[in-house]
């Protein structure tokens, strides 16, 4: 378990060092100079002197190798940087930008797992057997939904047409309904498909059968046997479907006009703050990589028979 875990934190800091790396290098062959871009404006009155100083306060008049290890460094002191657009810390931003995010991305994820959860029991319960055509049918239908559509014809629906979710200076909670079922619907999708597919494959297999003939219920044998059976795989297809939950996260949090990373990576990207941006993507890959780990470790946990060979369910 030690060498697992030894190999799976490389892995893990490998990630992190291509996603540094990567973003570092296509923000940086962005085409213009940002700090040139915001500090030549005739408004500012600005000499060519102290324009240098401020790239060089800024880090931008190194080259690119020396700048890349200075962002190195930096980033592995937890200092990233400062916006050029806003003029504060860049960690300051993620400061308060960052927990409506995640209040966003547990709470989809969270109704992102009982909706596909219930849409793959309903499509076994046996008095519902007629219309599990209906269920089976959901997944590939709501997977295809783009998330900016389906957001946006929510609030046509459930603001404008019906007036039940107010989207003008809602309340706190009131504010999150719709954004949230728009982060969970795409992501339900995939996990509905894998465990409809895993329920199928587990009903056959010769210990349910063992089950049924002891006398259990056709709930106790779906609930007790089948489900938690059929359950290990979607584990996985959840943790590698984190990264789409931010990005859905991201592009809710535009269409709804709330506060969070996704409009901060907005602001970023119209104003090519590029700290912002690169701090931005290797927290996200620190987050998918952080979660995959997790999951790979509670894998054996939850299946002993996977304990003496910890990562054969991936």
């Amino acid at each position: 378990m030690k060498t697992y875990l030894a190999s799976r934190l490389a892995q893990a800091l490998f990630v992190l060092w291509a996603a540094f790396t990567a973003s570092f290098v296509l923000l940086q062959a962005m085409p213009g100079d940002a700090v040139l871009i915001k500090f030549q404006n005739p408004d500012y009155g600005l000499s060519p002197e102290q324009i240098a100083e401020i790239r060089s306060a800024y880090g931008a008049d190194g080259s690119i190798l020396q700048q890349y290890f200075d962002t190195a460094g930096r980033f592995l002191t937890g200092d990233f940087g400062y916006s050029l657009q806003a003029g504060v810390s860049v960690a300051s931003q993620l400061s308060a930008n960052i927990p409506p995010t995640l209040l966003l991305t547990a709470l989809g994820f969270l109704a992102a797992t009982i909706l596909a959860f219930g849409i793959a029991v309903l499509a076994n319960v046996p008095g519902l057997r007629r219309i599990r055509g209906v269920f089976v049918s959901a997944p590939s239908m709501l997977i295809s939904v783009p998330t900016f559509w389906l957001g946006i014809m929510l609030i046509q629906i459930f603001s404008f047409r019906f007036r039940l979710v107010p989207v003008i200076n809602p309340g706190p909670w009131q504010g999150l309904i719709l954004p949230i079922l728009t982060v969970a619907v795409p992501i339900s999708a995939p996990l509905a498909q894998i465990l409809l597919k895993n329920i199928d494959e587990v009903v056959t297999r010769p210990f349910v059968a063992v089950v049924r003939s002891k006398g259990a219920s056709q709930a106790r044998v779906l609930w007790r046997h089948v489900i938690r059976n059929a359950s290990l795989p979607a584990l996985t297809v959840a943790g590698l479907l984190f990264g789409e939950l931010l990005t859905n996260a991201v592009i809710t949090e535009t269409v709804f006009g709330l506060n969070g990373v996704g409009r901060l990576t907005k602001l970023a990207v119209d104003n090519e703050d590029v700290a912002v941006l690169q701090a931005i993507v290797v927290l996200s890959a620190a987050a998918f990589v952080i979660i995959n780990l997790f999951v790979d470790l509670l894998y054996p946990v939850l299946d002993p028979r996977l304990r003496a060979t910890p990562g054969a369910g991936r």
